[in-house]
């Protein structure tokens, strides 16, 4: 065992901020798009139909460029940077993107000859409503050649995080919103004027925006790379067969088992589609503008944590450091807790104004809000151990572990499938949001049992009672600063409602009534982080305390730059 000293948790928590910024202005963009899809088209038959056409190719990207790929690209990457040097690291990461672009684009060509098929094994349903099938067929047609382009960002970001650049990987995400929004809403516009002479239904220009964002998205990393050292490396003599590259060849059956972990969680995304489809108009859209919601502090925080821990937990498995993995893992949970759990209690306890705040406009009405904040409330429930499962599965594989995430994800598929199964029956389309939650728990129980065991082999001591403790003091102080916030939104609707509001300025005031419901909405929010914050300290939650602080920090900062 190496006695080289653990890295500090602000070294994790500064590359997972500033990932987490980047991702932040991505999330915000994300809300932007799924506004301006609120407005335009609502919650009905058209938007059932896109969430389908784009969840297709989106599977296959978890399945084959995300998650398995992402994280035995990084630790064979840092194992070859640290143990053959630079230039034959880069050798394999150019590998690993030829190999990558060609298979993924062989599978996009077959997902558009496919799609009728593909299109009838998760919406058949959509057969019964008078072209929704055919206008989902089309889309995800549309649709498919997004898929090799975000494989394609997928592997750059990786090789950049294993570089210690996190930021420019993440703001990438933002810049595909970005330009999914603008191609897409001026092809939308255009489409409502003219498109029926054409055939074309105009939520078709938003799939159109999507291959465009994915466009964008992968080759705005490539500057970066190049930077960081990525150039073509010609085949030297002594270099072996690209298909007999024995990195190569290991990543790729590490890839192995994660992938087939990871088709078992399709199988499960297959079955609760089918189950929301059959929940009538509207079901697949609330459950999928209530993900989109849930994902924002996963994508923010709980992502952010794992891309920042991954390097480092590959870095000291081969140092054989094996306190500093654990301290690695034990504080990255820790600072799970302190995000995540606050940012589930304010989904769950202010979902319903900040749905209306963020989609309550255009076409998007009231029986929308409601229902889309039921299922918010119900992922929400699992939201920390969705942000825990993100970090402990890449940890596995820093640890050279690749049977444990795939037994957590055949795990959590059975139960999730099970569970959605009973729970769709009393609750319906909600109860799909409530089972996976509750899987979700298990699965995140299971992942710390099977690390601690893993450690233990390794002669690491990882005790879980003082992580519980930490969890329920989140806990508490988390459902206090919730209830506290729902009770003060509760009186300043009774103090300001929305209905004299209206009345009082007319019509013409959307602007304007997007600005109330805002401003209700954040003197909630600032109630939030100063409840947060005071209980903090009363209960001695040092990771919160220190999240607080490099915020705080952060803003006094640029306030101390503005006066100069």
């Amino acid at each position: 065992m190496s006695n080289q000293p653990s890295p500090p948790s602000g070294q994790i928590l500064k590359a997972a901020g500033a990932m987490g910024a980047a991702t932040f202005l991505s999330r915000i963009m994300g809300l932007v798009r799924e506004q301006v899809f609120a407005y335009l088209f609502g919650a009905g038959n058209a938007t059932d139909a896109f969430n389908v056409a784009f969840r297709i190719p989106n599977l296959l990207r978890d399945l084959f460029a995300e998650g398995a790929m992402s994280a035995s690209l990084v630790a064979t990457f840092t194992k070859v940077r640290s143990e053959e040097g630079e230039d034959r690291a880069w050798r394999v990461a150019g590998l690993v993107f030829r190999v990558l672009l060609a298979t993924v684009g062989v599978l996009a060509l077959f997902g558009m000859l496919f799609s009728p098929q593909l299109v009838g094994l998760y919406a058949s349903a959509y057969k019964a409503i008078p072209g929704k099938f055919e206008l989902t067929v089309r889309m995800t047609r549309i649709i498919f050649p997004f898929f090799p382009l975000v494989a394609l960002a997928a592997g750059f970001m990786g090789i950049l995080n294993a570089c210690g650049v996190f930021f420019l990987p993440a703001f990438a995400s933002a810049l595909f919103n970005v330009a999914s929004v603008f191609v897409g809403a001026l092809i939308a516009a255009f489409l409502f004027r003219h498109g029926s002479q054409y055939g074309i239904d105009p939520i078709e220009g938003m799939a159109i925006g999507v291959v465009a964002g994915g466009f964008v998205q992968a080759f705005c990393q490539l500057p970066a790379l190049y930077k960081k050292g990525y150039s073509w490396r010609p085949k030297k003599s002594t270099d072996p067969v690209w298909y007999q590259d024995p990195a190569l060849k290991r990543m790729l059956w590490m890839m192995v088992p994660g992938t087939i972990g990871l088709a078992a969680t399709q199988i499960n995304m297959l079955v609760n589609t089918i189950l929301a489809t059959s929940q009538g108009p509207g079901a697949v859209s609330w459950l999928g503008y209530a993900f989109r919601l849930m994902q924002f502090p996963i994508g923010v925080f709980g992502v952010s944590l794992a891309a920042a821990t991954l390097p480092q937990v590959s870095r000291l498995w081969v140092n054989k450091d094996v306190l500093g993995v654990k301290n690695t893992v034990s504080q990255s949970l820790r600072h799970v807790f302190a995000i995540n759990l606050p940012c589930s209690a304010g989904l769950i306890f202010l979902g319903q104004p900040i749905i209306q705040l963020i989609f309550e406009y255009g076409r998007f009405k009231p029986e929308a809000t409601q229902a889309t904040a039921v299922a918010l409330a119900a992922y929400s429930i699992g939201l920390t151990a969705y942000s825990a499962v993100k970090v402990l599965v890449p940890a596995c594989y820093g640890l050279g572990n690749t049977r444990i995430p795939v037994i957590s994800s055949f795990f959590a598929v059975a139960l999730t499938i099970i569970l959605n199964l009973i729970m769709i029956r009393p609750f319906g389309y909600w109860g799909l949001a409530l089972g996976t939650s509750a899987a979700a728990i298990l699965n995140s129980i299971f992942l710390l049992v099977a690390i601690r065991k893993l450690l233990r082999g390794a002669q690491g001591d990882f005790p879980l009672w003082p992580l519980f403790q930490n969890f329920l003091k989140n806990l508490v102080v988390s459902t206090l600063m919730g209830v506290s916030c729902y009770l003060t939104y509760r009186g300043l609707t009774h103090l300001l409602p929305e209905a004299g509001f209206i009345e009082k300025l007319g019509h013409s005031t959307k602007p304007l009534l997007a600005l109330f419901r805002g401003f209700k909405v954040g003197i909630c929010i600032f109630e939030a982080v100063l409840a947060l914050t005071l209980m903090a300290k009363i209960f001695r939650l040092k990771d919160t305390l220190e999240i607080v602080e490099i915020f705080t920090g952060k803003l006094k900062k640029k306030l101390s730059q503005n006066r100069t």
